[in-house]
């Protein structure tokens, strides 16, 4: 019998250590998991941002070119026609963009057919065609006339009222993401009286889908207008659409009426509100706030004169009056260290010497940090970092009690920050890769507790592990990560050979580690990282001329005379593209060999670098495939687009 108890207290006892050492090798597990996906996370937050930033440095150089080059130079005007559209048009040049009435609808079109007013029938059709279809240009531009009319009525911040019998739906970060919208429809109910909604802007660009979600949620806003909400994001506005994507959408949807189309939409941006209250307690923003924002002072506005924030027009005594001009330069300092290790650009806000436009600014770029204060977002290069003091200073002041912002990705689709005064909310899922993160939208009744409904729009991010799922996105990562090193290959080499002087071609991973940081700037554990990056080193050392060959990134080949011309067009892609789209004013697509040519000056300009013309020549020649003398945009930057090989092997 006792010998009987002792083998059970013995087997007991194994048990338990059993038990302990599998719980200790999953919580390692998980602990593991956990690094690689804040490593992924961090790689894709990086790079995009990195590039949000060389989208601001490119725009601050042509906000230079228009205010201290004479109007007769070049380079003045290749781009003065893209600020010559911030400014103010009368209503009634407008009726003229808005005609649609002598654009037929052939009888072999399919599409839904659209009436005026618009009802919720129209609407719900208009969301199920486009699962399959594209809606006429006619009823888009008519469309965009009723949407453009109601808008003018609205204030710049919204005023809603939550009540017993409903709930408000809020709706951070589409990005063209359609299946996201459609499957918060599908979860929630379509816009109705009794399902009120606010959409906090970032409604275009990146996605592909991006003029089908203005199409549905203006539909919905002129059926509802007291129960659909839209503010406006960072991104609806014109430049930043020649960045990222939807001109290009829109011109490839709309060959004969998109430039009409885009138009119209800019100046339907410039009136979307800026915010929304819920029962003057709740402020709803896209971005934030900073430590001069007083929404009184937004309240007064004509917001509709920042067609892009990016140039905002000229301060007038009336429009600053009111205003608070304490600017950022004066700002707290304390929080300098937020992001260190990242590469930083002088902010919009920093340099603004209007008030008035600092605050739109803010409200649309910024971020939250944890520290205290309010610092220039040198990161993004828009807006500004604000602290948990500067959300009780702002909220107190309004006798608000939560801020809603969206504007940042989130891993599980939303986040609190800031004591719980400060909710991010982000609805577009999967985007940066499939699994990378959750869409989220928020339900708000009248205890104004917001409760979260989270989702994933694609179904094989549905059914991943979660080790499947990190392995997927980390593995995406690595790939624009290895893309960015592989641009950067001569500056990296120049760096190495610092630290090699007897040129082994061999050099320490902690110089590896230092120097790369040292030319991307993105602010990454590359230490933590080099496993993923380096497959073999020599005795602590790494062969860095044999790690860039292992980067496994092909390009193009093709007969040029000065190869760094292929290099400087790497590393500067996207700026590009921006500036080819900038120079093809009648957006056929197409642009002349001395377009290019210019396109090129522009960008060596901005670079302050040297590019030969006969560079510039050889590489026009080789890219003109069928020798008319003019070049395809969207086949060039396809053509010299990389790859990489581990992909595809």
């Amino acid at each position: 019998m006792g010998c009987g108890m002792g083998k059970s207290k013995l087997q007991l006892k194994k048990s338990i250590r059993a038990a302990l050492l599998i719980q200790r090798w999953y919580r390692q597990y998980v602990a593991r998991l956990e690094m690689r996906r804040r490593c992924t996370w961090n790689i894709f937050q990086s790079i995009e941002y990195a590039g949000e930033q060389d989208q601001i440095k490119l725009y601050n150089f042509f906000g230079f070119l228009m205010d201290h080059f004479t109007p007769a130079s070049s380079e003045r005007n290749l781009i003065s026609h893209i600020f010559r559209e911030n400014e103010i048009c009368r209503d009634t040049e407008w009726e003229r963009y808005f005609c649609y009435k002598d654009i037929e609808v052939p009888d072999s079109y399919t599409g839904p057919h659209l009436t005026f007013p618009m009802t919720f029938c129209g609407v719900s059709k208009l969301v199920e065609a486009f699962k399959h279809k594209q809606l006429h240009a006619r009823y888009v531009l008519q469309l965009l006339g009723e949407t453009w009319r109601l808008l003018r009525i609205l204030p710049n911040i919204n005023q809603v009222s939550a009540c017993h019998t409903k709930e408000i739906t809020i709706c951070g970060d589409l990005h063209g993401h359609l299946e996201d919208l459609l499957l918060i429809f599908y979860k929630n109910g379509l816009p109705s009286s009794e399902k009120p909604y606010v959409f906090n802007g970032d409604f275009v660009d990146r996605g592909k889908n991006s003029l089908e979600i203005l199409l549905i949620l203006f539909g919905f806003l002129l059926v509802y207008p007291n129960d659909v909400h839209l503010n406006r994001g960072n991104h609806e506005d014109h430049i930043v659409n020649l960045r990222y994507g939807f001109t290009k959408e829109v011109l490839g949807k709309y060959r004969m009426h998109g430039k009409k189309i885009l138009k119209l939409l800019q100046k339907i941006f410039s009136w979307l509100p800026l915010a929304t209250v819920i029962d003057h307690k709740v402020l709803i923003v896209h971005g934030g706030i900073s430590d001069t924002t007083d929404l009184n002072t937004i309240a007064r506005v004509d917001r509709h004169k920042y067609v892009s924030v990016l140039r905002p027009p000229k301060p007038t005594h009336h429009a600053v009056n009111g205003s608070k001009t304490q600017m950022m330069n004066n700002r707290n300092r304390e929080a300098g260290g937020l992001v260190e290790g990242r590469r930083r650009v002088c902010s919009l806000t920093y340099h603004s010497s209007n008030g008035l436009a600092h605050q739109i600014v803010d409200m649309l770029w910024s971020d939250p940090m944890p520290q205290n204060g309010c610092s220039p977002n040198e990161v993004r290069g828009g807006g500004c970092y604000w602290g948990p003091d500067v959300s009780e200073e702002v909220l107190g002041k309004h006798n608000l009690q939560l801020l809603i912002r969206s504007h940042e990705c989130k891993q599980e689709g939303y986040e609190f920050c800031h004591n719980r005064r400060v909710l991010t909310i982000f609805s577009a899922s999967n985007y940066y890769e499939v699994g990378s993160n959750r869409g989220a939208y928020i339900r708000m009744g009248p205890d104004l507790v917001p409760h979260f409904i989270q989702y994933q729009a694609s179904r094989t991010s549905r059914e991943f592990t979660l080790r499947q799922s990190i392995g997927w996105t980390e593995r995406s990562a690595l790939r624009a990560l290895k893309e960015q090193l592989f641009v950067h290959k001569s500056d990296l080499i120049s760096a190495f050979h610092e630290f090699d002087p007897n040129n082994t071609g061999l050099i320490s991973l902690s110089h590896w580690a230092s120097v790369t940081e040292k030319v991307l700037n993105l602010g990454l554990p590359w230490r933590v990282l080099r496993p993923q990056l380096v497959s073999s080193t020599r005795y602590g050392m790494v062969d860095y001329h044999q790690w860039i060959r292992e980067l496994s990134i092909t390009e193009p080949k093709l007969e040029i005379s000065d190869n760094s011309i292929l290099e400087t067009m790497y590393k500067n892609h996207s700026n590009l593209e921006t500036i080819f789209r900038i120079i093809d004013t009648d957006h056929s697509g197409l642009i002349s060999f001395e377009e290019f040519r210019q396109t090129w000056k522009l960008l060596s300009s901005h670079l302050k670098t040297e590019i030969s013309d006969k560079a510039i020549a050889d590489l026009a020649q080789s890219i003109d495939f069928n020798k008319d003398g003019s070049i395809d945009i969207n086949e060039f930057m396809e053509a010299f687009r990389l790859v990489d090989l581990s992909a595809h092997s």
